[in-house]
Parts: structure tokens; sequence; C-alpha cells
């Protein structure tokens, strides 16, 4: 019967669209995604609701959010819809197996500062009781059908970026995940593309590691080259999407060699020959001096150098000028310096890479006065805002049942798509 209701979206879609990227990238917590450990709780005692009342009509959830976005986490919502929509045989036996699989977690993570053997035997004890709650879980994406945008798309307020229709006791459970990914990924890849945009197509780096916690460095990384990022700062970022992290000299290093540029650009040079050299140049608050020193120490070895001079600090070739008070940080006027003297010394393959404080309106200003960059570095700015997600129950049974405001919106750009 479910297979025979129809959502009025995209008609012209022959072949429903599988999931492109495989479900096991996403590291998945799957028996906390069925137990609802991470879910707003209201929504577990939903799922229990009906499940206890034998309540299974079929419902259309629909998914949007309020501004004009880049779409991303689709993938990642329909990997936790193909793990998580299901129910237990056995519930009350299955919440007693859970408990135990949390229990072992904590017992595990403290073994790893003890014995060896007790850590393996907990391992394998880990093992058996996750084999015995997969036992107990019937898994039901088939009972689900499933439309949406793809990451990448660009999203008008309110349109409707996802629909999921099948019995709501199966997924209701799953709202709090897809909508948080939906939300965390929307934001970074619309970030990303509002930076990537005013940078005019000079390359973008996703550098914003060390401003979030280490855990979401995955979906973070794929967001950004979703939105356009060419390049990430850690493995972890790049994971899903095949990169490599990649960046510059850092100033502890330098700091190693005595505050010595040179030397440490150097070091750097000979432990990573295959590595692009870009030297950090802003140590000694001394951009143009720096610049120059690597660029005739290095040779044709040297790819560029990175300005990254505090926005509390005023760089020594700016000093003295008329409105030295206006040049705190990286600046124009501390770009063309360093590129001039680049140019001046016969160094005009070197590129100037710039960080430090950027975002998309400082990066607009660079480019809109000509500004001589190469590239941008930028961080904490991919991280700021918000794009929330919103999921209302349409339609139960085909019939028009929403609460006041809510009701279905038809979007024909949607795909069907396979879990």
């Amino acid at each position: 019967a479910l297979r025979n209701a129809t959502i009025q979206v995209n008609s012209s879609q022959q072949t429903p669209l599988a999931i492109t990227i495989p479900t096991e990238v996403f590291d998945l917590p799957v028996h906390e995604i069925r137990r609802g450990y991470r879910s707003d709780v209201y929504f577990w005692r939903a799922k229990r609701a009906l499940e206890a009342s034998n309540r299974h009509r079929t419902a259309t959830m629909q998914v949007f959010q309020k501004q004009h976005a880049v779409v991303c986490g689709i993938e990642e919502a329909l990997a936790i819809l193909t793990v998580g929509v299901g129910h237990y045989q056995d519930a009350s036996r299955a919440f007693a197996l859970f408990d135990r699989h949390i229990e072992q977690k904590r017992r595990i993570r403290a073994l790893y500062r003890g014995d060896p053997e007790q850590l393996r035997q907990a391992l394998d004890e880990r093992k058996c009781i996750e084999t015995a709650l997969d036992d107990e879980w019937v898994s039901e994406p088939d009972c689900v059908r499933v439309y949406s945008l793809r990451d990448g798309d660009m999203a008008d307020p309110r349109e409707t970026v996802l629909l999921i229709e099948g019995p709501l006791s199966e997924f209701v459970h799953l709202e709090t995940l897809y909508l948080g990914v939906l939300a965390r990924r929307t934001r970074i890849a619309t970030n990303v593309a509002e930076v990537a945009r005013a940078a005019d197509g000079k390359p973008v780096f996703f550098f914003p590691a060390r401003f979030d916690h280490w855990a979401v460095q995955g979906g973070d990384g794929y967001a950004a080259s979703i939105g356009g990022a060419t390049a990430v700062s850690t493995d972890a970022q790049g994971e899903w999407w095949g990169m490599k992290g990649g960046g510059t000299i850092p100033h502890c290093l330098i700091a190693a060699c005595d505050g010595n540029t040179v030397e440490a650009t150097r070091a750097f040079a000979d432990a990573f020959p295959d590595t692009p050299l870009v030297a950090l140049v802003d140590f000694e608050n001394d951009c143009v001096q720096t610049s120059l020193e690597v660029a005739k120490a290095m040779g044709d070895r040297l790819w560029g150098v990175r300005l990254d001079t505090s926005e509390t600090m005023i760089d020594a070739s700016l000093v003295h000028a008329p409105d030295a008070d206006r040049q705190t940080g990286v600046t124009p006027a501390l770009v063309r310096n360093v590129r001039q003297a680049l140019d001046a010394a016969g160094f005009t393959s070197v590129h100037i890479v710039v960080s430090g404080g950027f975002d998309s309106k400082k990066i607009a200003r660079f480019e809109s006065e000509q500004v001589p960059t190469d590239a941008y570095g930028v961080g904490s700015a991919f991280m700021k805002g918000s794009c929330d997600f919103t999921a209302d129950v349409v339609k139960v049974d085909g019939r028009p049942m929403s609460k006041i405001g809510r009701a279905f919106r038809h979007n024909d750009r949607l795909l069907e798509r396979v879990l």
C-alpha cells in the first residue's frame, strides 16, 4: 500500500537515485541511533507511544530551512535513515542489552589505561552485545519513500529539501539526528560558498579545525568541499571525499628553531620535499624582510609565503605610514609591500597566501581593491551563523494533516532516493 501512495514530486524521474556515499563512510553509532540515545527524548517517547498503541499509519514528513543556502548533509541524513528505520522485536530485551552496551563502552575507555588482557576480553564482550542487539532489530528501510535535493543544491527559504513517507512509528525517533546533520553541514557549506564567491576563483583553504570539537572534522571537511574549499588542514576533514590535510609552517616550528624562519622553512622542506612549500613570514612582525630572506634561501623550492599578522599588530613595513593606526593585521598595504619587494628582488613566481581574521566581507574588499593575493586561509568565519532545519508531519495516510502554517509544499526539484 505504501509503494502505491504518491508524493507528487519530480514525476519525470524514472529511476530513484541511490545514496552516493557509502553508509559506512559516516561512521555512525548505529545502536545508539536505533535506541534513540542521541535523539531528543520526546521523539523516542513518541515512537514508543505509537508502537504501544499499535498506530502505524503512513505519515509524510517535510523538512525545510529559512534562508538561501547551499544544502549539505543529505547523504548523511539518508545514511541515518538507512540504518535507523525500524523497530525492536523484543523491546525490553533490547533495552537491557543496550544498557549493557553503554556500560561496556565506559569500561573499555577505562581499560585503555589498564590490563591489556582485560581490555581484549571487554572488546570481545562488546561484540557479543552488539550482535545480540542486531538480532533484536528489525530493519525497515524499504517501508519508507524518501525524496530529496542533493548535496550542493541551492535552496530557497522554506523550500522543501527532504520528504520522508512511511509508518511514522518506524522513523520518528530519527528527527533530531537528520535535522542536526542538515543544520551543521548546510551552515558550513553555505559559509564556504560565500567565501569562495568573494574570493572570485582564488583558492580557499578550510582551516577551522582548532575552533571546534575534533569529532566534527569529517563532516565539516566534506561540507567545505561542497561549498567550494580547495584544501583542508586535517586528514580527517578530507576523509569523506579523498583529500589529505595540507598547510603551511606553524609558528611553533619557528619558535623551536630559535625564531629563525629560514631555518624552520628549510627543516620543513627537507622533511616534506613533495609538499608545496609555503613559509610563514610574520614571526618577527616584518613580513617584507622575512619573505625576502626565505625566498633567497629557498629559491625555486619556495611556492609561497603566508602573511598572518595579528590584528593587534602593525607590520614593520607600515609603522611609519601616515595611516599606521589603521594598518593592524593583514592589510592591503602589507600585501602590496610584500609583493613589490618580492618582484623587485626577482621572485615574481612566489605566491602570497593571507590568513588571520578573513571572512567573506574582508575577502570581497581585498578583491575589489585588486590586492595581489593568490589564496585565502579562513578559519572561524566558516563556523559562524546558523541554518536551522524544521521537520513537520504534513500528511497522514495521504490526507493533509499538519499544524497551522506548515502545510505540504510541492517541490518538483526533489528526487526519489533509494535507502
